[in-house]
C-alpha cells in the first residue's frame, strides 16, 4: 500500500481531516467528489489551491471528512489540511505554501454575543426620551 500523510486544517468552527497519497488525483469530501460537494466553483479552488501551488495538483489522491462550520470555512479548512500533509510529505513544499498563507491557520472567528447588548458590539438605540 501506498505511504499515505495525513494533516489536518481548521477555519472558523470548520475542522478538515485530510489524507493524501500518491495516485491518479481524485478527491473525495466526505464520500462524495469535490465538484459534488462544494457546488460553487470558488470553494473548489479554495480547496484546490495547495495543490495547484505545490504543482502536484494530479499525482495525488485526497481522501477528507469536514465537519462543523460552513461551506466556505470546509474549503478553506481543506486548504488548511492538505498545505500540511504536503509539507509532511516534502519539507521543501513548506516555502511555497508558507507563501500564499496556508500553513498559518486563520485566527478570525466570531465574536460572542455580550450581555445588555443586541450582538458583539451593537447595543439598543438610545432613547433621551
Amino acid at each position: 500500500m501506498p505511504e499515505q500523510f495525513y494533516g489536518t486544517g481548521k477555519r472558523k468552527n470548520a475542522i478538515a481531516r485530510v489524507w493524501i497519497t500518491p495516485g491518479s488525483g481524485q478527491f473525495t469530501v466526505n464520500g462524495l467528489p469535490l465538484e459534488q460537494y462544494f457546488g460553487r466553483v470558488t470553494h473548489q479552488q479554495a480547496a484546490r489551491e495547495s495543490l495547484s501551488i505545490g504543482a502536484v495538483t494530479g499525482t495525488y489522491d485526497v481522501k477528507a471528512t469536514a465537519k462543523g462550520g460552513g461551506i466556505t470555512g470546509q474549503a478553506e479548512a481543506l486548504r488548511h489540511g492538505i498545505a500540511k500533509a504536503l509539507v509532511l510529505e516534502n519539507e521543501e513544499m513548506r516555502i511555497p505554501m508558507r507563501e500564499i498563507g496556508a500553513l498559518t491557520r486563520d485566527p478570525r472567528v466570531k465574536e460572542r454575543k455580550k450581555y445588555g447588548r443586541k450582538r458583539a458590539r451593537r447595543g439598543f438605540q438610545f432613547s433621551k426620551r
